[in-house]
């Protein structure tokens, strides 16, 4: 039994070294393994596996973008190490894909609740510039990135206007640039947001209620859609506010109503209208906020 066992361990490693010289009969392959510092001993265990790490390196050599990629995980090289006495295999980002994770980076200072996830590819310099209702809302965006930088505590923006103008987008475009920056920022679609807070009370509402509070930059959009009630006025929207001027932490809003409106719609709940708890809030949006109004056309059309 044993002399059986010896021959087929020599039948076996007889395969290997064959086939490991079949693969260094390639130069190219061959340079790719010997850089490896590995001996021949350890690298002809592994013959297999080198030939599909050589086989994706080439890949990348030759590779014009990350469409054409040919690799198993498009955007990622197989790759070999000398791991003691092994050669562990892991999938690295090839320099394209560096480059791309770095390009988008940025969105990990983003939070986005029921917002479309395109919105983080929102960008200041594709905002339609023919349109001139839009240069002072601009103009806006350049004083408050600089006066933010300088640490003289910017107030947001109200931003009110027609359907489909492009209100978030242009808000989302400022936030993107702040995340370049390493500002967190969290834009919420704030009808659908105080639907998930509620049914959040026996779990973490308390978690996402100081979360927001709190982030350096805050965008409730379509402020003014939802159905109001005491609890979403008085105990949810004004705390939220309270905290925010009192901590100067840059507000934004969108709504197709203007703060007249805002102020209206707010005093209204299902148990009857509160004028004063409406006008409370509205004079905390003041304070927090400069209004600025875009009407131009549907550009969802």
């Amino acid at each position: 039994m044993e002399k059986v066992t010896h021959v087929l361990e020599k039948v076996d490693m007889t395969a290997l070294t064959q086939s490991f010289q079949s693969a260094c009969s390639n130069e190219e392959f061959k340079n790719y393994i010997y850089q490896l510092g590995a001996s021949e001993e350890i690298l002809k265990k592994y013959t297999s596996s080198l030939e599909d790490g050589f086989q994706e390196y080439s890949n990348c050599i030759h590779c014009k973008n990350l469409e054409t990629c040919k690799n198993k995980v498009p955007g990622y090289c197989y790759t070999p190490e000398k791991d003691g006495n092994m050669i562990a295999f892991s999938y690295i980002a090839c320099k394209k894909k560096q480059k791309e994770l770095e390009k988008n980076s940025y969105k990990n200072n983003l939070e986005l609740f029921d917002m479309p996830a395109e919105i983080t590819e929102a960008s200041l310099k594709n905002i339609y510039k023919d349109d001139k209702s839009r240069l002072p809302i601009i103009k806006y965006f350049k004083e408050f990135v600089d006066k933010y930088f300088e640490n003289k505590n910017p107030k947001g923006l109200y931003l009110t206007g027609s359907f489909g103008s492009g209100k978030t987008y242009m808000i989302a475009a400022l936030f993107n640039e702040m995340a370049k920056k390493g500002i967190p920022s969290v834009l919420i679609y704030y009808p659908e947001f105080l639907r998930s807070l509620k049914a959040s009370f026996q779990t973490n509402y308390t978690e996402k209620f100081d979360y927001i509070k709190k982030v350096p930059l805050l965008l409730l959009d379509d402020i003014g859609a939802e159905n109001c009630s005491n609890w979403s006025r008085d105990e949810v929207l004004g705390p939220i506010l309270q905290y925010r001027m009192d901590s100067h932490l840059a507000t934004f809003f969108t709504s197709n109503l203007t703060l007249e409106e805002l102020e209206t719609s707010l005093s209204m709940t299902n148990t009857g209208v509160d004028k004063v708890k409406a006008r409370r809030i509205i004079e905390r949006i003041k304070q927090l906020t400069e209004t600025l109004e875009l009407v131009s056309k549907n550009r969802r059309d």
